[in-house]
């Protein structure tokens, strides 16, 4: 797979900096990062990137707005969640996932199901 580019949207910026070197392990980049609900719709409207991953929930805000922004640019995301399935907003409830704690051999299976276009879900 070509090298893509990522966003990150993830509150904990310990855990944001670790999935960051997985996906650079994986020979990809971190094209942007944000940790709050205003600046990652900011990031998702201007930003240049493949694909996102992005957490459920943002310091008790839900991640639905940015998903549409970034749904309604026609760029595939996943979602990222410690919540598993029921934290999702109920329009993404198809879209990919992982549930956190995850390894990177899980990110990378789930990455390229999701640009192949094959479905991986929460489990």
């Amino acid at each position: 797979m070509m090298m893509k580019a990522f966003f990150l949207v993830k509150d904990e910026a310990l855990i944001r900096m670790m999935l960051s070197d997985m996906i650079e392990e994986l020979r990809h980049r971190v094209a942007a990062e944000a940790g709050t609900i205003d600046k990652a719709m900011s990031l998702a409207r201007s930003c240049e990137f493949d694909v996102a991953i992005l957490d459920v929930n943002l310091n008790g805000a839900n991640i639905a707005p940015v998903a549409e922004i970034i749904a309604a640019r026609n760029i595939p995301f996943l979602f990222a969640s410690g919540y598993g399935i029921d934290g999702m907003a109920e329009a993404f409830m198809d879209r990919p996932g992982l549930r956190k704690p995850f390894q990177i051999k899980e990110l990378d299976r789930t990455v390229r199901s999701l640009l192949s276009g094959t479905d991986e879900t929460i489990a």
